[in-house]
């Protein structure tokens, strides 16, 4: 069931009855009629706010973002039973219902890598004409042993910080939130400032999910989330997939070339001098490597 609470020429807003309560979604570029390219948000908890500049894709093809429950625009119960990668999973069937998206791309950025190939790896969805992958992780043991090596081109200080606060849990230190402003900086984004689709982002980030599914941080996992590893199934991902990552990614360019390689239709490109959110620091060239990629999957 969808409630619209704006319409323009092109463009629809609205919520989304789910398991739990209700989501917010925009379809932008509403009024094309080539395939949707829906996206799914990092986090875990993050929101549609830092993925904003994607609805430059909407000039040929409707481009839907949503709020995942706990995020953003949508309703945020407190039901720590909601916080688990299957009902995000459950979350994304439910909008594809309510939206008649019969015939999708997926874009996933970050945690929402996790979560679209989870999707295709437990339902088997049909109607899937092709996966984009940015920053992707899809194994938290490759991931949080990246993060490590990155930790240690860090400045000696900053390191016994990070390691002082793992020891005494106090994650709230300013001395620790210092360093791992560096770290992001360096590895999740190197704009300076920070656009403020990002900031936003960050700022309305519901980290009582983040905790719990995560961690206190990126390199910091103790969530439950930790063990996740779908590195031996990846074999079994049909439609053709695209990996992106920045040179600098959280996501590193090895780990990501990795795991296309586990996928048999897939390819993978690297965006030199950016980061996890290589969209924002290239946003152009994002744009069109991912444009280029969903024409090429239509058309074959």
């Amino acid at each position: 069931m969808t409630n619209e609470t704006k319409t323009t020429e092109n463009s629809r807003e609205g919520y989304i009855k789910v398991t739990g309560g209700q989501i917010w979604y925009k379809i932008a570029g509403a009024d094309k009629n080539k395939t949707p390219l829906i996206v799914l948000h990092g986090g875990p908890a993050a929101s549609h706010y830092y993925l904003a500049p994607l609805e430059a894709l909407s000039n040929e093809r409707p481009i839907i973002f949503y709020d995942q429950l706990g995020c953003g625009s949508s309703d945020k119960p407190t039901d720590k039973s909601l916080w688990t990668i299957e009902h995000f999973i459950e979350e994304l069937s439910q909008i594809r219902t309510a939206l008649g998206l019969k015939k999708v791309h997926i874009l996933g950025h970050s945690w929402g890598t996790m979560l679209a190939i989870d999707y295709m790896l437990r339902l088997s969805p049909k109607g899937i004409v092709s996966l984009v992958l940015s920053g992707p992780c899809l194994s938290v043991k490759m991931w949080g042993l990246d993060q490590r090596k990155y930790l240690l081109e860090l400045p000696r200080q900053m390191q016994e910080i990070i390691l002082k606060t793992e020891k005494t849990g106090n994650f709230s230190s300013k001395e620790y939130q210092d360093a791992m402003l560096y770290y992001y900086k360096l590895h999740l984004c190197r704009l300076d400032p920070w656009p403020n689709c990002l900031s936003k982002a960050f700022g309305g980030m519901n980290y009582e999910i983040y905790k719990y599914m995560w961690g206190p941080s990126e390199f910091t996992i103790t969530g439950t989330l930790q063990n996740y590893d779908r590195i031996n199934d990846l074999y079994k991902i049909k439609p053709p997939t695209l990996f992106t990552c920045g040179e600098f990614d959280e996501a590193t360019p090895q780990a990501a070339d990795y795991y296309h390689k586990k996928i048999p239709q897939s390819e993978l490109f690297v965006f030199k001098g950016a980061s996890h959110n290589h969209h924002l620091e290239k946003t152009k060239e994002y744009c069109k490597v991912v444009d280029d990629f969903l024409k090429t999957t239509e058309s074959e």
